[in-house]
């Protein structure tokens, strides 16, 4: 048995391909299938099979467009409301993909229905877990609804465990979530494999003899989540059409001024150092890499036409990351000096500092506003600092002080882009693109409580 790993960087999700030299089990693939494809070929291998351990909440599957483009199988949960076609399994139920034996273990907690897969090849385990047992922890409980959570948390105690005892101690174990995800519940633990027997040593949902402290403990720190997972499920349940990855033609630049004037949302995927010195008046900062699409997935509000503005390669790529949650057809203005796109347009810059520049520049009357979640916050913040999440900046802006806003975040990543919206919105600002750690060291004041007292971040922040 072989197993290839596709990443998808951009949302911490991993896709697999399982086969035995002639045929292949395609496990959780992403909307954008011609990296499945891709590997498949490579691997010489043709795709008869094609499992969900759920129907998923961070993205779109390219599920049913693969099973349908190869004439694969589609296992699908036999008590999934699904509104297509999909040879049905259930719990215990074995399917045979060529040398390679196929069992499927419910393993709900992450959502009702879940399943695992334990496949077998001559004695050889592999543990496909989805959102059940990840490396360290679990999937998180509150994504179906807060009425569920305490008893999906309560189940995902006992799957984790019902699935470790099902399977070998030495069986490699290939979760879906857990690389950044916000699908994760608790700190992620930053290794890239593990085995079954690995997680019995140190996975706290295996370790702690106590399920009530257990549920207690990670009910407490589940942090916010993208709002764009509300729509993941409903379109999943129904069956996603292909990704549509094309570039379009480049908008001239009187329809790129009308849009602007217009109030359209104008994405700027330049980074954030570019931005800020020059960019069009109106448009918004979503600086093009890793965390992309799932903050403007997370900021913007859902099914209005956007605009990207950028290299032809960010923009290819940007459109590709967009597809995976649901945000299909944006338009481009290819390039990237806002003068030669829009000559006719109005241009935009604001001030960019750190730390130093904050501690010489920064009026007293002045506002720090801190754009990183609610739990980052509660752990450590600057002085004084007003915390209005970035997520939330769109529905808030009315709550921040008057005067000229000096914005910062975790990384900087984040604050570019509250900055943008913040100017967008008229006000003065002021990004502060810097470490958040390092401000101390810097001489601002910091607030923080314990390390032990504060809740642990679902996933690596920006």
């Amino acid at each position: 048995m072989d197993v290839v790993v596709i990443e998808t960087d951009q949302l911490g999700d991993r896709s697999y391909l399982v086969h035995d030299g002639t045929v292949a089990l395609v496990i959780d693939p992403q909307r954008d299938t011609d990296r499945v494809e891709a590997a498949a070929r490579d691997a010489g291998v043709t795709i008869t099979h094609v499992a969900e351990t759920h129907i998923h909440n961070d993205y779109l599957t390219g599920g049913l467009e693969l099973a349908r483009t190869h004439g694969a199988s589609y296992l699908v949960n036999a008590a999934d409301p699904v509104k297509f076609e999909r040879q049905p399994i259930s719990d215990g139920e074995t399917v045979r993909v060529g040398a390679l034996t196929v069992k499927a273990v419910a393993t709900p907690g992450h959502t009702h229905t879940h399943l695992s897969f334990i496949v077998d090849d001559g004695g050889q385990q592999a543990v496909f877990s989805g959102g059940s047992l990840l490396y360290g922890s679990v999937g998180r409980t509150d994504l179906v609804g807060a009425g569920d959570t305490l008893g999906l948390t309560h189940d995902q105690y006992s799957s984790v465990r019902r699935l470790a005892g099902e399977a070998e101690p030495g069986a490699a174990l290939f979760p879906t979530h857990g690389f950044g995800s916000f699908c994760s519940s608790g700190p992620a633990s930053g290794a890239g494999s593990s085995t079954i027997g690995e997680q019995l040593a140190s996975n706290h949902a295996l370790t702690d003899p106590d399920e009530d402290h257990f549920v207690r403990e990670l009910i407490a720190n589940l942090t916010a989540y993208p709002s764009y997972y509300a729509h993941m499920g409903v379109t999943n349940a129904a069956g996603p059409g292909p990704a549509d990855l094309a570039v379009p033609e480049s908008l001239d630049a009187d329809e790129l001024v009308r849009r602007l004037e217009a109030g359209e949302w104008v994405v700027d995927l330049r980074r954030r150092v570019a931005f800020a010195s020059s960019h069009l008046r109106g448009s918004a900062s979503f600086e093009y890499g890793t965390n992309f699409s799932t903050y403007l997935g997370w900021i913007l509000p859902w099914g209005e036409q956007l605009t990207l503005v950028g290299t032809r390669d960010d923009v290819e790529r940007a459109i590709r990351d967009l597809s995976r949650i649901g945000i299909d057809a944006p338009d481009a203005a290819l390039g990237t000096d806002p003068h030669s796109l829009a000559p006719r347009a109005a241009l935009a810059s604001y001030p960019r500092v750190g730390w130093d520049g904050v501690m010489a520049g920064r009026d007293p009357q002045d506002t720090v506003v801190d754009v990183r979640r609610a739990d980052e916050y509660a752990a450590s913040r600057v002085a004084g600092a007003v915390n209005v999440p970035v997520h939330e900046l769109l529905h808030r802006l009315a709550e921040l002080p008057d005067g000229k806003l000096w914005v910062h975040c975790t990384s900087g990543y984040r604050a570019g882009i509250a900055a943008s919206l913040l100017q967008r919105a008229g006000r003065d600002v002021v990004h502060i693109d810097a470490e958040f750690d390092d401000a101390g060291s810097a001489g601002i004041p910091v607030d923080s409580i314990p390390v032990d007292s504060a809740p642990a971040p679902a996933a690596p922040p920006a």
